[in-house]
């Protein structure tokens, strides 16, 4: 009954009006139509260019990042195992280090006696024997420290335990105590030195020492 209503209701309606809902639909159509049409056809060819210089430009920009990215892990790698061929055996070398010092001061102990005979030819040997020892550390890249007295002072190689008057200028060396050591461009052990104060610190010491006469600190008031 409500289709019947409907369709008698669209007789009912004049003619103008029915053209008029046509032609509206009909336009929407087309409209539409013209959307589609317009959405799916093709590019110009200075868009299409355009699109194909952009897709380059990201491509390259891609590669040479990832170029970068491998050539920084090559060098790391390559670094790194420079480091690990020159490096590794710092643990080893500091161990044998113990070694060597114990070495030189039985050497320094025993050439300050007058030794002859079968105790000299045991003392040579020891000196043989810490010479050897220091010659295959340095082919592995450890290398022996020993500042001379007048030398800069370089905290980098160099660890101060005190600071005396001497003739040399301040900050530079004054005394050497203990040799150190480096392995490549590292300090395995810094050597123990004693940093001089001055000169001018050794003549105000010697002049305070001048003062003082023989006797002149007892007291005789007594």
């Amino acid at each position: 009954m409500a289709e019947d209503k409907t369709a008698q209701d669209t007789d009912d309606q004049p003619i103008e009006d029915r053209i008029a809902e046509i032609e509206a639909a009909e336009k929407a159509a087309l409209e539409t139509a013209e959307a589609e049409a317009a959405a799916s056809a093709d590019p110009s060819p200075e868009d299409a260019v355009r699109a194909l210089q952009d897709e380059l430009e990201e491509t390259r920009d891609k590669l040479m990042r990832t170029a970068a990215e491998i050539q920084n892990t090559r060098r790391r790698a390559e670094r790194d195992v420079k480091d690990a061929r020159e490096y590794a055996i710092s643990r080893f070398a500091g161990d044998v280090l113990s070694v060597a010092d114990n070495l030189s001061r039985a050497l320094q102990a025993a050439q300050a006696e007058n030794l002859e005979g079968p105790a000299k030819t045991l003392v040579d040997g020891v000196a043989l024997t810490e010479k050897s020892l220091l010659s295959a550390l340095e082919r592995h890249g450890v290398k022996k420290i020993d500042p001379e007295p007048g030398e800069a002072f370089d905290p980098n190689r160099h660890q101060a335990t005190t600071q005396i008057p001497s003739e040399h200028k301040a900050g530079r060396i004054a005394a050497s105590f203990a040799p150190g050591y480096m392995i490549g461009d590292r300090t395995l052990r810094a050597a123990m030195v004693a940093v001089s104060a001055g000169a001018q610190a050794a003549n105000d010491d010697s002049a305070a020492a001048g003062d003082d006469e023989p006797g002149s600190g007892v007291d005789v008031k007594a």
